[in-house]
């Protein structure tokens, strides 16, 4: 049995570290002024990073042995639980104790994360709690049907992807949306994704009559319009980076990442603003390099404005129609300082309406994800995305279940809504059929306030089986907490 008073001591410490440390992350984040409303949650999320500092393993143990709170759910109530678990140590000890938060105030972070996803996606007109966001496709600029098959399956938020088509497009999908919001009763939020400063392979010269790329073989990268281009004569292709930066910033030994991660390379050399590399790894029998595919480097440090100049003539259109903006390759609070600039000029009497999604994609945009989140909602509604195909590729898919877990953890901390996108059911959407794995991550994703969809043939199939999983799934786990519903698989 562990000791009582040694433990009581060991849970005061702790509490006082926390207060300390938490307070130096607040004096940090106070210059952005955080407003009244989302002070308590910056300051939750304060304590939640200053205790995840500290390795309480051992801790957690003694807890458990006595039958008290292990603190693995605390997320959204750090100092609320700690000070419970406090004064149940003290009662059983017999020791006078400090009175813990009633359950109002100890719940009070759960209910503002739940009061900011109601305003973000609106009520609820399924069973399951869930958001669903769903991309939309091209057809739906001109196809009524589209909307409407959205919106008689519940479907909260839709995402229009300014990568691609135009202001009369988006238009045209808005003004879908808008008529069948009339027709079902409903309102369908509008996201919109800003397309960011988007690294493609531009055209590709292969050197050798090569078609295809092997491991073992050498790529040149080259900037725009230098294709062709005197290279060493073992390599193999050249291809162009459409965003030159990219060329200066890289160095020897990083990671080259083309396709998705189709073709894995390394870094030789960079010489005249040529980048050599070596392939590391792809197909046995080959990979196209192709044109207009991502390119990835994960281990270089990419000092490239989040807002491009696309990125500010769309948002002119944006922030006159979106509920909410999707941030791409947000990757410091000095990225969310420039965008919150740009909408204060084209909105300047209510901009801070406007929900900010984080899209999380890049590996420094993890380091920095707690004074991203301050410093957005410090002054307007936010949310994060995980976006997790260019997360993996950035870095790792080795680390990629561990990183989104933690993703979920600190947005809770923070009290922020969180949308799981990328490849949900993507099999299931393209094909007609899920596998089984998707389906795992499926119902994973009920840990998230919202789940995002992809455009493809099997779309409203997917949104079907979807609303089901979901509906089961909520009833067993809410976050990292086991719902104990009653079972009836036996009797």
């Amino acid at each position: 049995m562990p000791d009582p008073v040694g433990l009581l001591a060991e849970i005061d410490a702790l509490i006082g570290r926390i207060t300390a440390e938490s307070r130096q992350f607040l004096d940090e984040w106070l210059q952005w002024d955080i407003q009244p409303e989302f002070r308590p949650s910056a300051e939750n999320l304060a304590d939640y990073i200053a205790l995840r500092n500290h390795d309480l393993r051992v801790l957690q143990r003694s807890l458990m042995a006595l039958g008290l709170s292990s603190l693995g759910r605390l997320e959204s109530r750090v100092l609320p639980t700690l000070e419970a678990v406090r004064a149940a140590r003290a009662a059983l000890g017999g020791q006078a104790a400090r009175p813990p938060a009633d359950e109002a105030a100890f719940f009070a972070g759960e209910h503002r994360l739940a009061a900011r996803a109601l305003r973000l996606f609106g009520a609820r007109r399924h069973a399951r709690r869930i958001a669903l966001l769903v991309t939309c496709p091209l057809a739906a600029a001109t196809d009524r049907a589209f909307m409407q098959g959205l919106a008689t399956r519940g479907v909260e938020a839709i995402r229009i992807n300014c990568a691609h088509d135009g202001p009369q497009e988006w238009a045209q999908m808005i003004e879908h949306a808008r008529a069948a919001d009339a027709e079902s009763g409903g309102r369908i939020r509008i996201f919109m994704d800003l397309a960011g400063p988007k690294i493609r392979t531009g055209t590709i010269r292969t050197n050798h009559e090569q078609k295809r790329v092997f491991a073992g073989d050498r790529l040149a990268m080259v900037a725009p319009g230098g294709v062709d281009r005197p290279v060493p004569p073992d390599v193999a292709f050249t291809f162009e980076c459409t965003l030159p930066a990219v060329l200066a910033a890289a160095r020897p030994g990083h990671r080259l990442v083309i396709d998705d991660g189709k073709i894995a390379t390394t870094i030789d050399g960079v010489e005249d603003v040529m980048v050599i590399a070596t392939v590391q790894r792809c197909k046995e029998d080959g990979a196209k390099l192709k044109p207009e595919k991502g390119i990835n480097l994960p281990d270089t440090e990419l000092l490239i404005p989040a807002l491009t100049d696309k990125d500010r003539e769309d948002l002119a259109f944006v922030a006159a129609h979106a509920d909410g903006i999707e941030f791409s390759f947000v990757q410091s609070a000095q990225d969310v300082l420039l965008l919150q600039e740009e909408l204060a000029r084209l909105r300047p009497d209510d901009w801070t309406e406007l929900t900010l999604i984080l899209k999380i994609e890049t590996a420094k945009a993890v380091r920095n994800l707690p004074e991203i989140i301050v410093c957005a909602g410090a002054r307007q509604p936010v949310a994060i995305m995980i976006a997790r195909g260019d997360l993996a590729i950035e870095i790792g898919f080795a680390r990629l279940a561990e990183m989104q877990e933690e993703i979920l953890w600190i947005a809770e901390a923070a009290q922020v809504p969180v949308i799981w996108a990328t490849q949900v059911l993507e099999h299931m959407v393209k094909e007609g059929m899920p596998n089984r794995g998707e389906l795992t991550d499926a119902a994973a994703a009920a840990r998230a306030e919202c789940v995002m969809l992809n455009k493809g043939p099997y779309l409203f199939e997917a949104i079907d089986a979807l609303d089901l999983l979901l509906g089961r799934m909520e009833d067993h786990l809410h976050k990292k907490t086991p719902q104990l519903r009653r079972l009836t698989s036996w009797g």
